[in-house]
């Protein structure tokens, strides 16, 4: 029997209430490439209901998304010793995720964000508690390295990580930098940027971790990203699908899956992208068929509150596949 790890993820992990905002506004630019929600200032807001979701955050995303689509799937994360990591316990294992290499921290509570939710688009307060990261030991036949977002602290966990991989070079690295690996800076984190397999972020990331002026040309942010080290980029734009430039330097664009249905809540949609394509790469499928997973399960997720109520299984997944429009295909950018 088969004991390696399809997919080991490493980030943190959150709980999330979401607040429904009945009294707000969005301002954007005349492109609308730079949003704001207004609230009144010093007044009560109301609000219309919350909903509390646990076990959030990019890696735990991924990770469920992972054990859905079939995978023997892995967290590496921090909680503290309260209910809220209870809970974020109780979900992974419910979901099928190993939480072996899950850590309680009884000096330090879970992470714990905020969620305002207006329309169909949140703004998410975050705060991710400095907890003491160290490395466990990986299994060296573990398949895939999923990582994504920490604290600000987390700059000698990352040299860990990169220490392990020069170590174990079978081992392939997906990346999805959180808030604050895209602050410690392209330079800090060299040595993630160089070993990774596949990369994947949105359009406006992308320009923030180039230090680039907001472009379409999309070949540029792809070819700036990949010369950092990664052997596959890929960047969503929102609704107008995702682009990507493979191993071998050929760039596809995939649209968003063609759904009928106007979005509930976006939030999760780039996760259960990112998680997808990287789970159809450790399945062994082609990064053309790869690809095509992504939007499908981000169209899911947003149909539903939070990141992970709507992930599907593979079986889901592939009959949405089966019946894709004509047009939903990859084609050369």
């Amino acid at each position: 029997m088969d004991s390696s790890i399809d997919f080991f993820a490493i980030g943190d992990i959150v709980t999330e209430p979401f607040i429904r905002l009945k009294e707000a506004s969005v301002h954007c630019t005349i492109d609308n490439e730079r949003c704001e929600i207004c609230m009144r200032w010093g007044d009560k807001i109301p609000y219309d209901h919350f909903v509390l979701v646990p076990a959030v955050g990019n890696a735990s995303n991924a990770a469920v998304a992972a054990a859905r689509l079939g995978l023997k799937s892995v967290l590496r994360a921090y909680i503290g010793e309260d209910r809220y990591g209870e809970d974020c316990l109780a979900v992974l294992k419910a979901e099928g995720v190993d939480t072996t290499f899950m850590v309680k921290d009884p000096s330090r509570p879970s992470n714990y964000h905020y969620v305002l939710w207006y329309e169909t688009e949140r703004t998410i307060l975050v705060r991710h508690e400095n907890y003491d990261y160290r490395l466990p030991h990986i299994p060296a036949d573990t398949k895939w390295l999923y990582l994504s977002s920490l604290a600000d602290n987390s700059l000698p966990y990352h040299q860990q990580i990169a220490e392990w991989l020069a170590q174990n070079p079978n081992v392939k690295l997906a990346f999805q930098p959180g808030t604050f690996q895209m602050k410690l800076g392209i330079d800090a984190l060299k040595g993630i940027y160089e070993r990774t397999e596949l990369f994947v972020c949105n359009k406006e990331e992308a320009e923030r971790i180039l230090g680039k002026e907001p472009t379409d040309d999309k070949k540029v942010l792809l070819d700036a990203l990949h010369a950092l080290g990664p052997k596959i980029v890929i960047i969503t734009d929102d609704r107008k699908g995702a682009y990507a430039r493979s191993a071998d330097g050929a760039y596809w664009y995939v649209p968003m899956y063609p759904d009928a249905r106007a979005p509930f809540e976006r939030t999760g949609a780039g996760d259960a992208f990112a998680s997808s394509v990287t789970a159809a790469l450790a399945t062994g499928l082609p990064l053309e068929q790869a690809l095509l997973w992504g939007p499908i399960n981000a169209m899911s997720v947003v149909q539903e509150v939070g990141a992970q109520k709507g992930l599907l299984t593979r079986a889901q997944l592939e009959d949405y596949l089966a019946k894709a429009p004509h047009e939903y295909k990859l084609s050369p950018l």
